[in-house]
């Protein structure tokens, strides 16, 4: 047997810890972090638990979302004390207010920082890379830095200097991109988006979301179904929370007509982004095998579409 060198056997050592104490142990030693430790694919189902939950009603935002959380198991279910947390919402322009169902009602980012902040989180941060606009901009007119701020967490502005390659071994298309360490080295990720209608992609959802993490998203628009669920498999995402409190139906994903956004009061939460986006795409409707990405990640084992045999709970409220 062929004796191993230091620098190997911490390779191998760090392979078998998983991903946050590998990244301890190696930069410890001064070695870089293997480029693509495993990632899960479809969330082990808690058979006591719904597998996805839709809560709606003529309620707050605050209250769908927490009654939404309840029943999946809880955020503490996700969230452990002294974890840090980034929050993913869709801030996609800085133009409109939340109101044009552009980008993630800023009341159901705050309720979840609030809750990851009771689950004992050391730090919970609020970010994206909208495409239209200054991120500083685009926080102050969402009013989602205003509510997160409120709620305890922290707004940061994705910094160039922190973009890194990810190698994507499952991807087949997309086999690497440029994304932003910190998801990769957090605790737990939580999607927020908001389900509107796409130009391109019919569904803006908890996987297209992602292309807000990345710099080469022009790329991403070519065999974009592929493309976004390749991205996907990649993201360690813990879970996803739909803002469908009001959906924009039509000139995605930008809109900026109020007679294009629909309010329906509605969250879904699962810890499978794919489910999440199969429900949410029947909110526009839509079948999930109508979506691109939703049939891509389907196929690749990424997470769920069969909403028909899936344990779902609803709450009306």
């Amino acid at each position: 047997m062929r004796q191993l060198n230091r620098r190997d056997f911490l390779r191998r050592a760090a392979l078998g810890l998983g991903g946050s104490a590998a990244g301890w142990l190696l930069s410890a030693c001064g070695l870089s972090v293997p480029s693509a430790l495993p990632t899960p694919l479809a969330p082990t189902p808690k058979p006591d638990l719904p597998y996805l939950v839709v809560a709606r009603g003529a309620a707050e935002p605050e209250e769908l979302v927490k009654r939404a959380l309840a029943a999946l198991g809880g955020i503490e279910r996700f969230v452990k004390p002294g974890n840090d947390v980034i929050i993913k919402p869709n801030i996609s322009v800085g133009y409109y207010g939340y109101q044009y169902a552009a980008t993630t009602n800023p009341w159901v980012v705050a309720t979840l920082v609030r809750l990851c902040k009771g689950a004992g989180a050391r730090r919970v941060r609020v970010m994206d890379f909208p495409f239209g606009g200054l991120a500083e901009e685009a926080y102050t007119r969402t009013d989602i830095k205003g509510q997160t701020l409120a709620a305890g967490g922290e707004m940061e502005v994705m910094s160039s200097m922190k973009f890194t390659k990810l190698e994507l071994p499952k991807g087949r298309d997309l086999r690497s991109c440029t994304v932003y360490g910190d998801i990769m080295k957090a605790d737990v990720v939580i999607d927020v988006p908001i389900a509107k209608q796409h130009s391109l992609a019919q569904l803006s959802c908890g996987m297209k979301n992602l292309m807000g993490i990345m710099i080469e998203r022009q790329s991403m628009h070519f065999n974009i179904g592929q493309r976004t669920a390749d991205l996907a498999s990649g993201i360690p995402l813990k879970l996803t929370v739909v803002d469908a409190i009001r959906i924009l139906r039509e000139n995605g994903p930008t809109g900026g007509n109020l007679n294009d956004v629909q309010k329906i009061d509605t969250i879904i939460a699962s810890a499978d982004v794919v489910a999440a986006d199969s429900y949410a795409a029947t909110l526009l409707g839509l079948r999930p095998q109508d979506v691109s990405y939703i049939k891509a990640a389907t196929a690749m084992g990424l997470g769920r579409s069969d909403l028909a045999g899936m344990k779902i709970e609803e709450i009306r409220i």
